[in-house]
C-alpha cells in the first residue's frame, strides 16, 4: 500500500471509527402473568416475545408489532425429511401437500359417501406398494384412478385456499425441510378468530383426499429438481458430508423409487406420531392483543392430546480425514463447492464462532473473499455461508470460474483465503465492524413481521425456544469473541476434512425421470361449499378501514439547488436511506450499467478501493449505484449518525475515482464469462424468449453491448461517465430521522449539484408488437420438464380498468384458489406450477400483456398446452369463487399500509402512470360494482380466441417439433438470437 495513502486512511479510520451502542445487555428468562395465562420472556428481547406452553404441551410464541394491521402466522412441527421412514423418503413433504386438502368438515360434499372410496383407495395403494409386476401395477393404478374419480365427486377442491383467501390471507404456503414442516399465512388483524378456527380444524383429523393428483404434483416438483443442477449439487454435498446421518441420506423430496410407491397408511402413521401438540408451535407476529390471542388458541386447540414423540437418535459421524471429491454434471454453468461438517445449533458457543468466521470470510463488503477475491476479480464470484441444524451445521465456500480458469484454480484461491483466516492474518477491528453491521441488520429485521416469526420458529425447531436467550444475545456474544478464539476454532474444524464438489457442464446420463401416470381429470366442484366454510365466512370480523396516501401531506417536497427533494421522516429508529434517482439508464447509454459495475473496483487519489469498502463497513453504511433500462439510482444507507461521513466518502469516490485499465480488463473478462454462463440457464433463456415474443427480435433483453463494443470500451470513458453523473437531472429522496431542512443543508454541503443540468442522450424506444397469428418460439435445453409461456400484447394502459383487471387476475389465475390453478393442477394434475394474469404496464401509453405459464413433464406438454388454451378461450363461471376473489381484493387494500420510503416510490410509480393521487381509492370504490359478466366480457375481448406466441424451453429429445406445429408456426431460436451476443 502506498505509504501516504496508508497514513491518510489510518487517520480517517481513527477519526471516524464508530461503535453501535453495544452495552452488554442482560438476557434472562423471566415469568409473568397476563389475561389469566402465565408466559415466559427474555429481558431486553427486542421482539418482546412471549413464550407460552399450554396444558397439552402446545408451544405458542407471540410478538406484537402494531405497524400494520396484519399478522404473520406460522404453525410448525419439529419433523421433516430427517424423520421420514427409511422406506418412504419424501413422506413428510407430501404430507405437507395433503394438509391443504381438508378434513371431514371441509373439502367434502358428503363425508359419509366419500369415506368408503377413500378407504378403498388406501387399500389399493397398499397393494400397489407391495406389487412389483409392471402389468399388475398398471392394472392397480387404473383402479386407483377410477376410484379416485368416484371419490372426487364428493370432494371440494381448494376449500382451504378459498377460506384463507376469503378472510384476506396472503402468502398461503408451506415448506418441508430437514427438521421442520411449517405452514404459513399472512392474515389481516381482524381475521384472528377465522384463522384459528380453520387451523384448529385443519390439524384435527385431516383427510388425504385427491391424493393421486396431488402426488402427481409432487412428481412434477421432483422432475423440476432433476432439472436443477444446484439442487443436485446440494443433495450430493449433503450425502457426502453425512454418510450415516439422515441429513445426507434422506432428501426432502425423496427418491424416485419411494415416490412411485406411496403409502397412505405410512402417511397417517407419520401424522399421528409427529403432529402432536408437544411437538408443535404456533408463532404469530404482528398487530394483535396477546391476551386475547392466547385465550383463543387455548380454546381452539384444547382438543389436541400430548403423546411421546419418536426420537431420532442421531449417529455421530466419523471424522473426515481427507478431502472427499465428488462431481455433478449438468447443463448449467460450472462452479466449485467446498463444504465442512461443523458443530450444530445446540452448541451455542461454536455457533457464534462459526457465524463470525463466515462473516470474516464473506460479508458482502469487507470480508477476505470480498476484498481479496471478488474485488480483485480473481474469479467470477466467490462466497461463503452457513446452514445450521440441531445436530450439525455446514460451512460452505463456493466459487465460479472466470473465462479460461479451471475449477481447481478457483478451489485453490478459496482455500488460500481460508489459510489467511487460520493464520490470523486479518485486522481485529473487522470483528467489531461485523458486530456493528449485525446490530444494524437486526434493527432492520425488526420492521418485518415475517423476519420476527421466522426467527422465533427457527428457535422452536432447533431448541423448542428454550435457548432463546442465546439467540437474543447472539450478536452481543459475537462482540465477546477474541481473535485467538477465531483462529483456534478455524484450525480445529477447517482442515483437509471437507467435501470438494465440482459442478461440471455436460449431459447427465443418469437422470431417472418420474414417468407420467395415466390420470383422468377429476371433479373439483368449485361451485360447492361445505357447511364449515359457510360457518367461517359468517363469523363476524370488525372491518379494517383502508388508509389512502395523500401525496401532498405524506411527502414533503423541497429543493436542493436544481434538484427536487422528496422527504419522509423515519420516526421509528436511527436508520436512513438516501437516493439520487436519475431518469436515464441503459436505453439512454449502454455504457451506464458497465460504469455502475466498474465503480466498485476503483480507487481515488486518497483511498484505495479496498479502504473505501472497509470504511463503509466500519461505519455500518453502504452504497450502491445501479443502472436499469430507464433509470439509474444511487443509494446510500445506514446509521444516521454516520450520514455525513457516508455521503462525503461516496461523493469523493464518484467524483475522484481513477481510471484503472487492469480492473476494466478483468471486469470485461468476467462479463464475457457471465454471458456464457447466462446462456446455460433455462430461466434466462425463457426470459429472453418472452421478451422476443413481446417486443420482437430486437428487445430490451438482448439490448446489450456487442462483444466488439465491449472490447473497445476504455477506462477513461467510464470514469468520465462517473465523474459527470451528478451533472444529470436527478431527484433527491430521503427517508430518515433528520428534519428536511437539515437534510437539504447536508446534501447541498456534500453533494455537488450543477448550475444547469447536463442533457442525457435520447432514450432508445422499444414498442410491444402485435401477435397476428399463433407462433411457437422454441429453445432447446437439456431438461426433463417442458416450460411454456403464453404471451399476447393487448390494449394501451387505462387507469379506469385497474379494478377490473385486478378482479380478473384474482379470479382467473392469480393464486392457489384461482381457476387456472384448480383446473391445471388440482383437476388434471398437469403441472406443479401454473398461472395466468393480465399484466399492467408501468408507464402511461404502454400496453397491457397477457402472460400464462405451465411447467410440466415433457410427456404431458400437449395436454398442458391444450388445458391452458381451453381456459384462455373460455372462462369457467363460479359465483362462489368470484365472491371470494372480490373479498380478498378488498381486504388486501384495506390492510395494506404503504410506509417509509415506500410512500415516495409509490408516488413516483403513480406519476409514471400519469396518476396524481393514490389510485387504490378508486379501485376500492369500484370493486363491489364489478360482476362476473364484466369479467367474462373482459376475458372474451382481451384473451379468448386470440393469437398467442408460445415460448417453449425443452429438450428436443423429449418433445416433438411436429407436436408444437399444431399450436402455430415454429421458430427455433439460437442462443445468439435470444441473448444478442
Amino acid at each position: 500500500m502506498n505509504l501516504v495513502k496508508k497514513t491518510i486512511f489510518l487517520m480517517l479510520l481513527a477519526s471516524c471509527m464508530i461503535q453501535l451502542t453495544i452495552a452488554q445487555q442482560k438476557y434472562e428468562w423471566k415469568e409473568a402473568k397476563s389475561g389469566g395465562y402465565t408466559y415466559k420472556y427474555i429481558t431486553n428481547d427486542p421482539m418482546q416475545a412471549r413464550f407460552y406452553t399450554l396444558k397439552n404441551g402446545l408451544t405458542v410464541i407471540l410478538s406484537v408489532n402494531k405497524k400494520d394491521p396484519r399478522i404473520q402466522t406460522l404453525i410448525g412441527t419439529r419433523a421433516g425429511s430427517n424423520n421420514d421412514p427409511k422406506d418412504h423418503t419424501g413422506l413428510a413433504h407430501y404430507l405437507e401437500h395433503l394438509l391443504f386438502k381438508g378434513t371431514q368438515q371441509y373439502g367434502s360434499l358428503d363425508w359419509a359417501k366419500e369415506k368408503p372410496y377413500l378407504d378403498q383407495i388406501q387399500g389399493l395403494y397398499d397393494t400397489y406398494n407391495h406389487t412389483s409386476d409392471a402389468i399388475a401395477r398398471k392394472t392397480i393404478y387404473h383402479q386407483i384412478d377410477s376410484v379416485s374419480g368416484l371419490a372426487a365427486k364428493y370432494a371440494i377442491a381448494n376449500e382451504y385456499d378459498k377460506m384463507m383467501t376469503g378472510m384476506g390471507a396472503q402468502g398461503t404456503n408451506a415448506h418441508t425441510w430437514v427438521e421442520e414442516t411449517i405452514y404459513e399465512e399472512d392474515i389481516p388483524s381482524n381475521a384472528i378468530d377465522k384463522y384459528l378456527a380453520v387451523q384448529a380444524e385443519r390439524f384435527k383429523d385431516p383427510v388425504f383426499r385427491l391424493f393421486h393428483t396431488e402426488l402427481e404434483a409432487v412428481y412434477e416438483e421432483k422432475n423440476r429438481g432433476l432439472d436443477n443442477d444446484g439442487r443436485k449439487s446440494y443433495e450430493l454435498m449433503l450425502s457426502s458430508l453425512f454418510p450415516t446421518h439422515n441429513y445426507g441420506q434422506q432428501s426432502t423430496i425423496g427418491t424416485v423409487e419411494h415416490l412411485k410407491n406411496p403409502s397412505l397408511k405410512a402417511i397417517r402413521e407419520f401424522y399421528n406420531s409427529y403432529y402432536v401438540p408437544n411437538n408443535m408451535a404456533i408463532v404469530m407476529a404482528g398487530d394483535f392483543n396477546p391476551d386475547y390471542v392466547i385465550k383463543k388458541i387455548d380454546e381452539d386447540f384444547a382438543y389436541m392430546k400430548s403423546k411421546p414423540v419418536p426420537e431420532y437418535k442421531a449417529p455421530v459421524e466419523a471424522p473426515i480425514k481427507a478431502p472427499i471429491v465428488k462431481e455433478v454434471v449438468g447443463p448449467d454453468a460450472e462452479n466449485v463447492m467446498i463444504a465442512y461438517r461443523m458443530p450444530g445449533a445446540l452448541d451455542t458457543k461454536s455457533s457464534v464462532l462459526l457465524g463470525v468466521v463466515s462473516e470474516i470470510m464473506n460479508n458482502g463488503k469487507a470480508g477476505l473473499l470480498d476484498l481479496n477475491i471478488n474485488k480483485a476479480q480473481k474469479v467470477l464470484s466467490a462466497s461463503a455461508g452457513v446452514m445450521g441444524w440441531k445436530d450439525y451445521a455446514v460451512f460452505q465456500l463456493s466459487g465460479k470460474p472466470k473465462q479460461g480458469q479451471t475449477l481447481d484454480q478457483v478451489k485453490d484461491l478459496l482455500l488460500g483465503q481460508l489459510e489467511i483466516l487460520k493464520k490470523g492474518q486479518f485486522d481485529e477491528t473487522l470483528v467489531k465492524a461485523i458486530v456493528n453491521n449485525a446490530k444494524l441488520a437486526e434493527l432492520e429485521g425488526l420492521e418485518n413481521n415475517n423476519n420476527r416469526a421466522s426467527s422465533l420458529m427457527d428457535g422452536f425447531i432447533k431448541h423448542r425456544g428454550q435457548n432463546w436467550q442465546s439467540d437474543v444475545s447472539y450478536v452481543d456474544n459475537m462482540g465477546k469473541v477474541t481473535k485467538q478464539q477465531i483462529v483456534d476454532f478455524a484450525n480445529k474444524y477447517l482442515n483437509d476434512n471437507y467435501v470438494l464438489l465440482y459442478k461440471r457442464k455436460g449431459e447427465d446420463k443418469n437422470i431417472e425421470k418420474v414417468e407420467k401416470p395415466t390420470i383422468t381429470p377429476v371433479e373439483i366442484n368449485r361451485n360447492d361449499q361445505s357447511a364449515f366454510l359457510k360457518k367461517v365466512d359468517a363469523m363476524p370480523a370488525t372491518p379494517v378501514q383502508p388508509q389512502w396516501l395523500d401525496f401532498d401531506k405524506d411527502i414533503q417536497k423541497g429543493k436542493a439547488g436544481l434538484a427536487d427533494v422528496l422527504y419522509v421522516q423515519n420516526k421509528d429508529n436511527g436508520l436512513f436511506r438516501l437516493y439520487y434517482r436519475f431518469d436515464m439508464g441503459a436505453w439512454n447509454n449502454k455504457l451506464l450499467p458497465l460504469a455502475a459495475q466498474y465503480l466498485q473496483f476503483l480507487s481515488t487519489d486518497k483511498y484505495t478501493s479496498e479502504q473505501i469498502s472497509r470504511e463503509f463497513y466500519n461505519i455500518a453504511c453502504s452504497f450502491n449505484l445501479s443502472s436499469g433500462n430507464e433509470n439509474s439510482v444511487i443509494t446510500i444507507s445506514g446509521l444516521q449518525e454516520n450520514f455525513d461521513k457516508a455521503v462525503s466518502l461516496f461523493e469523493h469516490l464518484l467524483t475522484h475515482c481513477q481510471a484503472n485499465e487492469e480492473a476494466l480488463a478483468a471486469l470485461k473478462g468476467r462479463i464475457a464469462k457471465s454471458r456464457t454462463d447466462s446462456k446455460l440457464n433455462k430461466g434466462n433463456i425463457m426470459k429472453g424468449l418472452a421478451n422476443y415474443a413481446m417486443y420482437g427480435a430486437k428487445n430490451p433483453f438482448n439490448n446489450a453491448l456487442s462483444q466488439a463494443d465491449l472490447d473497445g470500451v476504455t477506462a477513461s470513458q467510464l470514469t468520465d461517465i462517473l465523474h459527470s453523473f451528478g451533472n444529470y437531472k436527478h431527484t433527491v429522496i430521503y427517508y430518515g430521522p433528520k428534519s428536511m431542512n437539515d437534510i437539504i443543508a447536508a446534501v447541498q454541503k456534500e453533494h455537488v449539484i450543477p448550475a444547469t443540468w447536463k442533457e442525457a442522450a435520447p432514450q432508445q424506444k422499444f414498442e410491444k408488437i402485435d401477435q397476428t397469428k399463433n407462433q411457437v418460439l422454441f429453445a432447446n435445453y437439456d431438461m426433463v420438464q417442458t416450460e411454456v409461456n403464453w404471451v399476447r400484447n393487448s390494449e394501451v394502459y387505462n387507469p379506469d380498468n385497474t379494478a377490473l383487471v385486478s378482479m380478473f387476475n384474482g379470479y382467473f389465475g392469480g393464486g392457489m384458489g384461482s381457476i387456472v390453478f384448480q383446473t391445471i393442477r388440482e383437476s388434471k394434475a398437469l403441472a406443479y406450477s401454473t398461472y395466468a394474469f393480465y399484466s399492467t404496464p408501468d408507464k402511461k401509453g404502454a400496453r397491457y400483456s397477457t402472460v400464462a405459464y405451465v411447467g410440466s413433464q415433457a410427456d404431458k406438454m400437449n395436454d398442458a398446452i391444450n388445458g391452458m388454451n381451453e381456459l384462455l378461450n373460455d372462462i369457467p363461471r363460479s359465483d362462489k369463487l368470484f365472491e371470494t376473489a372480490r373479498q380478498s381484493l378488498k381486504q388486501d387494500i384495506e390492510t395494506e399500509r404503504i410506509t417509509q420510503d415506500g410512500i415516495i416510490f409509490t408516488y413516483l410509480a403513480d406519476q409514471k402512470l400519469g396518476l396524481q393521487e393514490d389510485n387504490r381509492k378508486k379501485v376500492y370504490e369500484k370493486i363491489d360494482k364489478i360482476t362476473f359478466d364484466d369479467v367474462k366480457k373482459f376475458h372474451d375481448q382481451e384473451l379468448a380466441n386470440k393469437p398467442y406466441t408460445y415460448c417453449v424451453v425443452a429438450s428436443d429429445k423429449r418433445v416433438s417439433l411436429d407436436d408444437l406445429k399444431k399450436f402455430g408456426d415454429v421458430k427455433v431460436l439460437t442462443l445468439e438470437e435470444i441473448f444478442g451476443y
